[in-house]
């Protein structure tokens, strides 16, 4: 079982990396600065499916991680 826990907390941990870095693909000095003087937008589509999944992966790596210091 801790077997299955740690192949799980890389494949979490390669997931969220890949899931920030495609946020954070446009987010750059110029366009934060662009972006705070801009109005608030709402996510849709892609980018708010992209951002669900960041929250939710980012989720189940702490309960995974609880998980391996309870079982070990």
């Amino acid at each position: 079982m801790l077997t299955i826990a740690k192949t799980l907390q890389v494949i979490l941990c390669i997931v969220l990396t890949a899931l920030v870095l495609i946020q954070s693909k446009s987010s750059g000095l110029s366009s934060s600065l662009k972006s705070s003087f801009s109005m608030y937008r709402s996510l849709r589509g892609v980018e708010k499916i992209i951002f669900i999944s960041t929250v939710v992966s980012g989720s189940l790596l702490v309960i995974n991680s609880l998980a391996i210091v309870l079982l070990s």
